[in-house]
């Protein structure tokens, strides 16, 4: 809907799961903005900018399409394995490539205030993540969990892989000071809220970032749509989008 309001762009194709229930129809009326002569169909076949909310597997097979017809390509999706990123990153070498875990500009400033203050804190504030999302959603912790988990690690020298830790039960020891836990929380219709924790002694900083709506993520798209437009190929996140530098 935003984007057929937004002068920049052109609607000219939308897409769905092959035997979706919605296939065929147009999707103004599916929008709630009414008709705009777009039926949903069940594969990508026009060229433009592509703008991928669905699935790691999904998102994959469009990355494919569109490194075959050299179409940009913006990928909000989450849940891919270490093997899919990998190839998202090998495909991204034909086509202009923007990948995020969260379009939302508020969040991406987030990943930066994140990054700068675990830096100027230390490791004398331990780091942990909690984020709350609706109760259907199909991943967990969030992508947007992760990469703030991941931030925080690079800021601090560590390894990602080694240092963030997702949930914690039973008798786990002492919290080791080089480790970054995460931990998700489901409920209700939560859009998506993210907490970065840094508890030190006797204080502790607490970045949030709280989604009310899911136009936040919409607008982001959009932003990263136009930005990408004309751009070389390559990876790109949204922090090139908002000019934030990762460290």
């Amino acid at each position: 809907a935003l984007a057929t309001a937004d002068p920049r762009f052109t609607v000219r194709a939308a897409v769905e799961a092959p035997g979706h229930g919605d296939l065929g129809r147009d999707a103004g009326e599916l929008a709630g903005i009414g008709p705009i002569g777009v039926p949903v169909a069940d594969r990508l076949s026009e060229g433009g900018t592509i703008c991928d909310f669905t699935s790691a597997d999904a998102s994959i097979e469009h990355l494919r399409w569109a490194a075959e017809h050299g179409a940009p390509i913006v990928v909000g999706s989450t849940g891919f394995t270490a093997e899919q990123r990998r190839e998202a990153e090998r495909l991204a070498a034909r086509m202009p490539t923007l990948i995020a875990p969260n379009m939302s500009l508020g969040v991406n400033v987030l990943l930066s205030l994140v990054e700068d203050a675990v830096a100027r804190l230390g490791a004398g504030f331990d780091c942990e993540v909690v984020e709350l999302h609706h109760g259907r959603k199909k991943d967990a912790p969030s992508g947007t969990a992760l990469a703030l988990a991941e931030a925080a690690a690079r800021a601090r020298g560590l390894d990602p892989e080694q240092a963030i830790v997702c949930g914690r039960s039973g008798m786990t020891g002492e919290r080791p000071a080089d480790q970054i836990g995460v931990a998700a929380l489901r409920g209700g219709d939560a859009v998506g809220d993210h907490t970065v924790l840094l508890v030190g002694t006797g204080e502790r900083l607490e970045l949030t970032h709280r989604a009310s709506s899911r136009d936040c993520l919409a607008t982001g798209a959009l932003e990263a749509c136009a930005w990408l437009a004309g751009k070389p190929a390559g990876l790109y996140s949204m922090r090139d989008v908002i000019g934030v530098p990762v460290r």
